[in-house]
């Protein structure tokens, strides 16, 4: 079920167009990543969904409401973890959490919730003697407190060591086992790749690609695993078997650009096996999800 629907959403500032004729859906239960460079219109674009920006023109839905005249019924179904956030220093992690709990009508409990981000050891302490991937972590508390059947991030793990940040992405995984929706937008592609359901890339306003991770990679040269060998010896070509990739001879090395590099792998070493040759040199590069990133994104702005 779509809990999230906007149809060609429109943002103008003055002659400024930052968002242009954007439509999408997110499906309950998902982890929906938004990203794209500075100035795509991102981030007007999820401020529309949280209620905190008017837009032009569009037709834009979240959990039943229109985020604009929503009112509270909407903002209490809805958690909002900002990029950064103010928090009152005087109070401790537990004080903080339970003094934003009172704010909701079903809140989660303020231990389970700090807990659940890792702050258990640090609840008795004031939140001016954390880290600041600690207070990253208060602020992911605050956006949970709640309990939000939506819940949106933005750049959640900036500043965290990369232990903290994959201990974050087990915490977006685990709500999302709970039935929670995340609306997700960051800088870090291995974050995208790792967590999202689906990932709407932006560009100059516009939506250039929209799909699985694994779908955008197969839609670029650069997202592709890459299998290589020499040319066996007493071959000026090989007669390989089909594959899902694309195949090219480059200096006397074949090169595969794979959509499926297992079953290439499968069929090219049982080649290699049935004609008795060595694949010398056998080489594999997984393909990089920012490569492909980049690929879509300056497609994108070649198109604008």
């Amino acid at each position: 079920m779509s809990i999230v629907v906007v149809e060609d959403l429109h943002k103008r500032y003055g002659d400024n167009h930052a968002v242009r004729g954007l439509s999408l859906t997110v499906e309950e239960g998902e982890v929906f990543a938004v990203v794209g460079p500075n100035g795509a219109g991102k981030t007007s674009t999820v401020e529309i969904l949280e209620g905190h920006r008017t837009r032009t023109s569009g037709r834009v839905e979240v959990l039943g409401f229109d985020p604009e005249t929503g009112g509270r019924a909407f903002r209490e179904r809805i958690g909002i973890v900002l990029q950064e956030a103010g928090i009152d220093e005087r109070f401790t992690v537990r004080e903080l959490v339970s003094l934003y709990a009172g704010f909701y009508p079903r809140p989660r409990a303020v231990d389970e919730v700090i807990e659940l981000v890792g702050l258990t050891p640090k609840a008795n302490e004031r939140t001016k003697t954390l880290s600041g991937g600690q207070r990253r972590r208060v602020d992911l508390a605050l956006g949970l407190i709640g309990d939000p059947e939506l819940l949106y991030l933005d750049e959640p793990t900036t500043g965290f060591d990369p232990s903290a940040r994959r201990q974050a992405w087990d915490v977006v995984a685990g709500l999302c086992e709970v039935g929670k929706t995340v609306i997700l937008t960051t800088h870090y592609m291995e974050e995208a790749y790792r967590l999202a359901d689906r990932v709407a890339v932006v560009a100059r306003g516009e939506l250039v690609a929209l799909g699985t991770p694994e779908e955008l990679a197969a839609r670029t040269s650069a997202g592709r695993s890459v299998l290589s060998f020499l040319l066996p010896a007493g071959l000026e070509e090989v007669d390989l078997p089909p594959l899902a990739g694309e195949v090219a001879l480059e200096d006397q090395r074949v090169v595969i650009r794979s959509l499926s590099l297992t079953a290439d792998l499968h069929a090219v070493t049982g080649w290699a096996a049935t004609r008795e040759v060595e694949l010398d040199g056998l080489a594999l590069q997984r393909g990089s999800f920012e490569d492909t990133y980049l690929e879509l994104i300056g497609a994108g702005e070649d198109r604008g």
